[in-house]
């Protein structure tokens, strides 16, 4: 029996790539090889983007590795797979992603009471001196925890 938060896979680019304004919880429809898949951690969400079309939201760029056992039953690694959101959440979705610069990144797969569930962040794209801000900070960070430590 699996705990009722288990992660499966991080976006670690994602919060450095992108500042993050809202997350959103979203469940995906798999099929069953790929869930067995899922559960060895056999997954990349790292180029992996979601979009909205005719009011419906799907991921896409996720790979899910092949089954090793799957025989002909096998899915696309690649393919399209559908994001299960209320519907509010896809309208309000709609709306904000028609703003200019904002995009919907996955930040973090998970099971949660044994289903998959998706963390997507609304982001704005960050511009090359944010980046450079937020890797100063985190050394400045270290630094601190470094000089903390020595005098523990």
């Amino acid at each position: 029996m699996e705990d009722n938060f288990s992660d499966i896979a991080k976006n670690k680019k994602a919060r450095f790539e992108y500042e993050v304004l809202e997350t959103f919880e979203a469940g995906i429809v798999l099929v069953g090889t790929e869930v067995k898949s899922v559960r060895q951690k056999k997954v990349s969400i790292n180029e992996s983007f979601a979009r909205i079309r005719n009011g419906e939201a799907y991921i896409l760029g996720l790979n899910i590795a092949v089954y090793d056992r799957g025989n002909r039953f096998n899915h696309e690694p690649t393919r399209e797979r559908k994001l299960l959101l209320h519907r509010h959440e896809i309208r309000r979705l709609t709306g904000k992603l028609n703003e200019k610069g904002l995009t919907l990144v996955p930040l973090k797969m998970y099971f949660k009471n044994g289903k998959v569930k998706l963390l997507l962040g609304l982001a704005r794209g960050k511009a090359l001196y944010d980046k450079r801000k937020s890797i100063q900070k985190r050394e400045g960070e270290r630094e601190i925890q470094r000089a903390m430590k020595k005098y523990r």
